[in-house]
């Protein structure tokens, strides 16, 4: 009777359904039938971490390895995206280059999100003086254009990997005010006042109830900052405040190599340009269509129902 039904052919919806409990799956399905385009935008960001992971096995070459009888050579051959004025692999400083923004981004935005987290809960819980003097500090801060606030802090730190993702982890502090709105609707909530009822201190409460209920919406913020951060960096390193050279930052491949050698070799300034729009690009979809499909809010007006 086994053997019979084992020869039963499995019809394409029961596949389906045996693929929906393979964890995660469920999410992938509803990502690439729901929101196509957010899934492409995964695919890239998937790509990115991959070539940042794995750069030294994918690269040909090392990003620092000269071959100056090969100078500016045109895409094609050995060299698939051609070479620069010092004859390095434009392919291998490009996929070095993923880390270098990949590295950057996490840091800054992890930073950042920590931030905001720490400040937007400490005025939603506390209140008072405390709520009225993180306010002004924030709006003192929206006060000043951020580039420009970027380029002190930068200037005063000098260029550096770690500088870098110090400068551009201040982008997060303006998030605080979207976790205080949040935890102040979450602090109404029954089980916060079960809890204070219980005589549960303040960290425990913040701990335990406020950050557990506000950390899902920070994801969907940390998705939607990478695109920005990756963008800054590459405009503080085009500018000479970011990663410094040699290192293989997108932004610093257009301001040294693709500045002066566009007109004779313009592969220098379309590859890492067009590596950073995709990237960008990627990040930003990726990160609306799973702003969509978890936060509550959004789910009701487009026909999202992902759990």
């Amino acid at each position: 009777m086994a053997d019979i039904a084992s020869r039963v052919p499995v019809t394409w919806s029961a596949r389906v359904k045996r693929v929906r409990t393979v964890p995660g799956a469920e999410f992938v399905i509803t990502l690439v039938t729901e929101k196509p385009l957010g899934a492409i935008g995964g695919f890239i960001v998937l790509a990115m971490v991959v070539a940042a992971v794995f750069a030294n096995v994918i690269a040909p070459y090392p990003f620092a390895e000269t071959h100056f009888s090969d100078a500016l050579s045109s895409p094609g051959g050995s060299y698939v995206l051609g070479t620069d004025n010092l004859g390095r692999d434009l392919l291998s400083r490009i996929i070095f280059g993923a880390r270098i923004s990949i590295y950057v981004a996490l840091g800054a935005v992890g930073l950042g999100m920590i931030y905001a987290l720490a400040l937007g809960l400490a005025a939603a819980w506390f209140g008072g003086f405390v709520d009225t003097a993180i306010a002004t500090f924030i709006d003192a801060k929206l006060a000043i254009p951020t580039l420009l606030l970027t380029l002190v802090v930068a200037g005063v730190l000098g260029p550096g990997v770690g500088n870098t993702i110090l400068v551009l982890s201040l982008f997060g502090i303006n998030e605080a005010r979207v976790v205080r709105g949040y935890a102040l609707s979450v602090r109404q909530g029954l089980f916060v006042e079960a809890a204070t009822a219980t005589g549960a201190g303040s960290l425990r409460i913040i701990l335990t109830h406020l950050l557990p209920n506000v950390f899902p919406m920070m994801v969907i913020l940390a998705s939607l900052r990478f695109g920005a951060v990756i963008i800054a960096e590459a405009t503080l390193s085009f500018l000479g405040y970011g990663v410094p050279p040699p290192n293989p930052s997108w932004g610093g491949m257009l301001s040294h190599e693709a500045r002066y050698y566009m007109q004779e070799a313009p592969w220098l300034a379309i590859v890492p340009g067009l590596s950073l729009t995709l990237a960008v690009w990627g990040f930003n979809t990726f990160g609306d269509a799973l702003r969509d499909m978890l936060d509550p809010r959004m789910r009701g007006s487009d026909g999202m129902r992902y759990k």
